[in-house]
């Protein structure tokens, strides 16, 4: 079934006639399986594990169920290759059948399976093209997007949604996460992992689906992904976008038409004189000439050198993405240029330098919404005027170079800031106190690192009214006891603390009335997470440090008698 429509048109032929009689229905659309159980517990089929891929393997490949044990070895590891995918593995199961049941010969296979599998992919193509085949228009070239990254690759959903808009197949971030998770919905794409709010944080393609998107990509002269030392000059002609990868140059390639470069593995292009009409240039893994910065066309520009960016950096007057990510830890020096670069949306490296001070002349940024992560950043009145829209904001401060006052009450200037991380490295003789009114009422992600605080200073914390995610890392928080009270936390979601000396918190349900997912890591004095923890409502997921015998005792016990006593199945612990 591959409409909600359809099914609705089909189902005034079933009526309940309470007879016992029941409709199996099958899709790849989540929402078509949620519109037909409204009950929302349709069964959803999971990729199979190791044991279960071998166990289908051998039922296709050995009818009696008798096999050689020879051949087990190997058999698992023909399975395993299939990525858990059925279908992978019955396709394989049939060339296993044609071929002589010893181990030299399933040894060949296993060396040769992408040569076997294409030979018979007439068996299993037809039936994956069908999900590309009911993809709507607007979501055809996100899919065959996702074909320029390599094979078994973690694919980091915010790069991936920026690309998007980039690329002008969507108009904003926020529609580009829906779209990404309309096609995990119809199981196109794998989610590897999660966010703590739930959103995806990384995803990928199983190869089988890969392939499918090379295989269009081509056709359609959408995307080519090529792969090798030695270049054949035609076969990028009239090409818009491509993914490198291991390639030494591309100095033969006749760049007029490129307006996309991806490449995330080891890579080399001694010249960018051909690509006058990049727009797109994404190679983290790449050595890249500083000609990058007269590409005037460039809106999206991903790199790891150099780490001083040159005051030419202006002539990219498009630019809306910058992100660099050093190979070698270091800090990325950013020049005064930088405040006229009017339409840059995001700035992002794992470390800059103190930002260079903007004059009272210049205009705001006003497009400018990620600035992460700056070190030693110096809040100042000015600096917010400058900064007005930005919704993330990570910043550092080191007890190296520091330079000035904080002037962190600023901060509060800032109100369309979500998501703030702010940590302290190293020692400092004293701290700015975060007072009631410090943080913005907007903000619904807040971690902080290293900072100290006395547990009763997140009382402040506790009462914004749209915090979400709150992460206490590497001595947050300082003290032995943690208090809550019934007037914070009304909307928190995720609570992680990592690294703390807390020894006693005293709590309850009514407290964190909304939490789903609460984590302690490296908390070695923490025997006990209070029992009234385990009647929150909303609460899905504990996870403790299973070094810590005690609180993985406490968090079993709240389980256990959640399950015994109120049959609520619906608390997972890990450890």
């Amino acid at each position: 079934m591959w409409s909600e429509k359809t099914w609705d048109e089909v189902r005034i032929y079933f009526p309940d006639n309470v007879n016992g009689s029941r409709i199996i229905l099958t899709t790849r659309l989540e929402d078509v399986a949620a519109c037909a159980d409204s009950s929302k517990n349709f069964h959803q089929m999971k990729f199979l594990k190791g044991d279960e891929s071998w166990d289908l393997l051998k039922k296709q490949v050995f009818k009696s169920g008798n096999y050689p044990p020879i051949l087990e070895k190997i058999g698992r590891k023909i399975a395993l290759t299939c990525g858990g995918l059925p279908l992978a593995i019955v396709v394989i199961a049939g060339i296993l059948s044609e071929v002589s049941r010893t181990e030299a010969d399933w040894e060949q296979v296993a060396n040769n399976l992408n040569l076997a599998t294409t030979a018979h992919e007439e068996k299993y193509a037809a039936i994956l093209d069908l999900s590309y085949t009911h993809l709507p228009h607007h979501l055809r070239s996100c899919f065959l997007y996702m074909g320029a990254f390599p094979e078994d690759y973690e694919i980091r959903s915010q790069n991936l949604v920026k690309l998007w808009v980039a690329e002008g197949f969507v108009q904003s971030e926020e529609v580009a996460e829906e779209f990404l998770m309309d096609l995990v919905k119809r199981n196109l794409v794998l989610v590897k992992k999660r966010k703590s709010n739930g959103r995806i944080k990384s995803c990928g393609l199983h190869d089988l689906l890969r392939d499918l998107c090379l295989v269009r990509a081509v056709e359609e002269n959408f995307l080519l992904y090529f792969m090798g030392k030695f270049v054949l000059p035609e076969i990028f002609e009239d090409q818009v976008r491509i993914s490198v990868s291991y390639s030494d140059n591309l100095l033969e390639i006749d760049g007029s038409t490129i307006q996309t470069i991806i490449c995330y593995q080891r890579s080399k292009i001694d010249s960018l004189e051909k690509f006058k009409l990049l727009s797109i240039l994404d190679m983290v893994k790449a050595d890249l000439p500083v000609q990058v910065f007269e590409l005037l066309q460039l809106k999206h520009l991903a790199l790891s050198s150099p780490t001083v960016i040159p005051s030419s950096v202006l002539n990219l007057q498009n630019l809306e993405t910058l992100i660099i990510y050093p190979r070698e830890p270091c800090m990325v020096t950013l020049p005064d240029e930088i405040w006229k670069m009017s339409r840059l949306r995001h700035l992002i490296a794992s470390s800059f330098h103190p930002l260079p001070h903007p004059d009272g002349e210049t205009p705001p940024l006003q497009n400018l919404q990620t600035l992460s992560l700056v070190t030693n950043f110096v809040c100042s009145e000015r600096m917010v005027v400058m900064i007005p829209n930005i919704k993330k904001l990570g910043i550092c401060y080191s007890d190296e170079n520091l330079d000035g006052e904080w002037n962190l009450e600023n901060l509060q200037c800032l109100d369309q800031l979500e998501k703030l991380k702010m940590e302290i490295r190293g020692d400092f003789p004293s701290r700015p106190c975060l007072k009631p009114g410090f943080y913005p009422e907007l903000l619904k992600k807040l971690t902080l690192s290293g900072w100290r605080l006395p547990w009763k200073d997140l009382s402040t914390v506790g009462s914004l009214p749209n915090l979400q995610v709150l992460k206490l890392q590497n001595y947050a928080c300082d003290g032995s006891v943690w208090e809550t009270s019934d007037d914070g936390f009304k909307e928190l979601e995720f609570l992680l603390v990592d690294e703390s000396n807390l020894e006693e918190w005293s709590t309850e349900s009514s407290h964190f009335p909304k939490l789903k997912s609460l984590v302690f890591q490296r908390c070695p004095y923490l025997s006990e997470i209070p029992d009234d923890i385990g009647y929150i409502p909303a609460l899905e997921l504990i996870e403790v440090d299973g070094r810590n015998k005690h609180l993985v005792e406490s968090a079993e016990r709240i389980q256990k008698e959640q399950e015994t006593e109120y049959e609520n199945y619906s608390i997972r612990v890990r450890y």
